[in-house]
């Protein structure tokens, strides 16, 4: 039986390559250090899912005669639901932590006993670890932030807390322990759930760089301006990255969390044909955007139910007479009651003829958390419902009824099969799935129907009134949209509800009907894994390596072919070639990007000296920059090249003269309409500037806000295309750039003239190196691979196609920064003084060109 520690040894660093004929590592592990299933000849059929969440769908309880735990299934749980959505064969193993102290003399047993029955692989945290990851850090840090609540003062909040975020990293990774126990990283997906386990996918993808993960967020995921406050904010958020696809209810949770990934680490966001997707050193983190439904099945079994009849029986007695709206929530800080219960009490003030018949009837479900917190909650909210009965109760009438939780799901939907209206009055809330659920309880059935003594025939009506600041609403169509905060709306949309007609009520209810019954939780479920096997369908195209430390860790995907460019291999092959042709970018190749002072460096002019010397050589620096400057920085660089602008205007040598593209003429008319356009986004857009080239003109916006610059940027470039739809011209985006050239114009074509032109007049190729960094540069490697191709040109044997850092590219080589580069220089540079120095031999070439 092959262990999980040899398994790993057989690749340690670089998962790509192993051969079709893996070792096969068992499926699931049975007794602790031995894994079962799949032995040699075994046949595993069907599919598996490894879902986590920081609880189990489980319940436990201990029976007092055997003093042996027992547990069942929570058909509550939201992750349990989810099975619904995978076909018959798909295997489903839950990781995650057991709401009940197990001994830790008792563990071992339980997680078998788990296991064999359940599916389940529990995580026992230790007491100090479990209060300062979940009750300290997920709770009372991560958790108000990311409702938009900042800890400003003591009394608002627990601050960031080092220790307690040591905690979750260090919960984080034992649940990504226990996943790494019974996964088969060659077919499991693993779907992990909520902000609990932000930073669990960088253990995964360091452990298998090509693992299979989908993450989804069921909070909010709150803007930029909340976020950035988090003192470890690009730890979670290179975590997130290192999933496949990641998943929001809301499009403005999924904007918030690009538009953080845009400000705080520079990555712009592509949608192509409807699919998000984030480039990330070379793979493309998928953005999923769906909000979860209810399990429809668990719901109507509830209604058909005997029981559930009797206890709207029961409660059509109890509220006889009276019209009632409900609300479900948790005991929060975020779920607005007290908000609610004071649109009540403004209700009854206004309307007096509403005493007496209208109830409010609260369902709280116990806390999830503890705390001072809670406690203020708790006080605040008991406080203003004494103060709304005392104040407009009278006998046997109580305008608000607490229900203390836990209560059932069969008494929930009891009460919510007799309720008028149901209001959702969270002031933040990721989802929130009480109006779904309120909705199928009102659809009609026999044994409600009944219970409820109302005709079928008659057809269901509901009223749903609920905050605009929480997920569900934006589904919601036909819901009464309400500003919890401002109390006057929630009490006029309460008015609203009661004296609605029937006619538009029922035209509400099944409106929502038939989007809560078509989008359930299976609907869900089968949606994000179809993305995320699609996410996951490039892994074994490329090869992948691990970069980075702790946190910090990502995995680089690039292809087969691509590799880094070795310093000793290009110098050996420079040394046997007699003909050669070297092509430079300037701008973050052999000049860094962040440099303030952009002129060549002594370093750098000696280095190019001494090559474009070396009679075997020709060599250009081809940048986009002006000629103005590029000449007057290589001013001393005599025998050295130099194109502008992308390849307008060229020189073969300090002695020589600049020559325009293909002899192209010079047309300015269309500045005259492209410069008036660009000065008014610039006057609109602070930071951004206009360069003014010979052939080009070109906006900047790299120092503008990075949403609003590429908002107008994108704006800009369709408005240029319409203005100069007739002009010789091309509109192109760059990096923070939108800029207008002359057609045909482009790195590219300078490449093909320079190896069209050395051919022709007698100095065929042997060698040619190009280096460059940015999307302008790829025109360059195209060329060169294109040229490669030509039967005519097949004399050049060794070809260096090369981009700066590490990321999807034409060339087949790298270099990780302008070090590297300038370190490869030396290299030619140190080859080339070995030989005698010519002054000549360009000047006189460039004459029979």
């Amino acid at each position: 039986m092959l262990s999980r520690s040899s398994f790993n040894l057989i690749n340690l660093d670089d998962y790509s390559c192993v051969a079709d004929h893996r070792p096969r590592i068992p499926r699931i592990m049975t007794v602790p250090g031995i894994f079962s299933g799949t032995g040699e000849g075994e046949k595993v059929t069907g599919e598996r899912r490894i879902i986590v969440s920081n609880q189990l769908p489980v319940k436990g309880v201990k029976d007092e005669k055997t003093c042996k735990w027992v547990f069942e299934y929570d058909p509550d749980a939201l992750v349990l639901q989810l099975k619904s959505g995978f076909g018959s064969d798909v295997e489903c193993v839950y990781v995650g932590s057991l709401g009940v102290d197990i001994d830790p003399s008792e563990q071992e047993e339980v997680a078998q006993m788990l296991l064999d029955k359940f599916k389940c692989v529990p995580t026992f945290l230790s007491l100090d670890v479990q209060n300062k990851y979940y009750h300290g850090f997920c709770k009372h840090y991560l958790w108000p932030l990311f409702h938009y609540m900042l800890p400003v003062t003591r009394s608002h909040g627990v601050r960031f807390d080092r220790v307690a975020w040591q905690a979750y990293v260090s919960a984080n990774k034992v649940f990504a322990d226990k996943v790494m126990e019974v996964i088969n990283p060659d077919e499991d997906y693993v779907w992990i759930h909520d902000y609990h386990l932000m930073v669990m996918p960088t253990f995964l993808r360091k452990r298998f760089h090509r693992v299979r993960v989908g993450f989804f967020l069921h909070s909010p995921f709150p803007s930029s301006e909340i976020y950035r406050t988090l003192p470890v904010r690009d730890e979670i958020l290179r975590s997130l990255l290192n999933c496949d696809l990641i998943g929001f209810h809301t499009f403005d949770y999924a904007r918030h969390f690009l538009s953080c990934c845009s400000r705080m680490l520079g990555l712009d966001y592509k949608s192509k044909r409807g699919y998000i997707g984030l480039e990330y050193y070379g793979r493309t983190v998928s953005i999923k955007i769906l909000p979860v439904g209810i399990h429809m099945g668990q719901i109507e079994s509830v209604k058909s139910s005997v029981q559930t009849a009797k206890k709207v029986e029961e409660l059509r007695r109890i509220y006889q007479g009276k019209t009632v709206i409900l609300g479900v929530d948790d005991m929060d800080m975020f779920k607005g009651i007290s908000l609610k219960f004071l649109a009540m009490g403004q209700l009854l003030e206004d309307y007096p003829d509403l005493r007496g018949s209208v109830v409010l009837v609260q369902i709280v479900n116990p806390a999830r958390s503890r705390g001072h917190d809670i406690q203020e909650v708790e006080y605040e909210t008991q406080k203003v419902a004494n103060e709304v009965n005392e104040r407009f109760g009278q006998d046997g009438y109580e305008p608000i009824v607490f229900v203390n939780g836990p209560v059932t799901t069969q008494d929930k939907v009891a009460y919510y099969a007799i309720s008028e209206c149901v209001v959702v009055n969270a002031v933040r809330d990721g989802m929130n799935l009480v109006p779904y659920k309120y909705t199928v309880s009102r659809q009609s059935s026999p044994e409600l129907d009944k219970a409820l003594g109302v005709d079928e025939s008659e057809g269901r009506k509901s009223v749903i009134i609920v905050s605009e600041f929480i997920g569900c609403s934006p589904s919601l169509s036909g819901a009464i949209r309400v500003n919890p905060w401002n109390i006057e709306s929630v009490t006029e949309a309460m008015r609203s509800a009661i004296t609605m007609p029937d006619n538009e009520k029922k035209l509400r209810h099944e409106k929502h009907y038939k989007y809560v019954s078509s989008h359930d939780v299976a609907y869900w479920a089968k949606s994000f894994d179809q993305d995320l096997e699609r996410a996951c369908k490039e892994h074994f195209h490329k090869r992948c390596w691990g970069v980075g430390f702790g946190l910090g860790f990502r995995v680089v995907a690039l292809g087969f072919n691509f590799r880094k460019l070795s310093v000793e291999h290009i110098v050996s092959s420079y040394k046997k070639t007699n003909s050669r042709l070297i092509l430079l970018d300037y701008d973050g190749t052999v000049m860094p990007q962040g440099s303030v002072d952009k002129a060549p460096s002594k370093e750098v002019i000696s280095i190019l000296n001494v090559l474009s010397n070396d009679p075997k050589n020709v060599v250009f620096i081809v940048s986009g920059r002006g000629k103005d400057s590029l000449s007057k920085w290589f001013d001393s660089c005599k025998n050295l090249g130099l194109s502008a602008e992308h390849g307008w205007l060229t020189r073969w040598n300090g002695n020589s003269e600049w020559e325009c593209c293909g002899g192209l003429a010079v047309d300015d008319d269309w500045k005259k309409v492209a410069l008036p356009v660009m000065e008014h986004y610039t006057e609109a857009t602070d930071g951004s500037s206009i360069e003014i080239k010979e052939s080009a003109l070109v906006w900047h916006h790299q120092e503008a806000d990075p949403d609003f610059g590429t908002w107008q940027a994108k704006e800009l470039l369709d408005h240029l295309e319409n203005v100069l739809a007739n002009e010789p011209v091309a509109v192109k985006r760059g990096q923070q750039i939108v800029e207008v050239n002359p057609q045909g114009v482009s790195k590219g074509v300078v490449v093909e003239s320079l190896i069209a032109s050395m051919q022709s007049k007698g100095r065929p190729l042997d060698f040619v190196l190009c280096i460059g960094d940015d999307r302008s540069d790829e025109y360059m490697f195209e060329k060169i691979s294109s040229s490669v191709m030509n039967p005519s040109l097949q004399g050049i044997t060794e070809v260096f196609a090369c981009t700066v850092g590490q990321k999807p590219s034409m060339a087949k080589y790298y270099l990780d920064d302008t070090v590297d580069v300038i370190k490869m220089l030396h290299g030619l540079e140190a080859a080339s003084s070995q030989v005698p120095k010519s002054t000549g031999l360009q000047v006189s070439f460039e004459t029979s060109v």
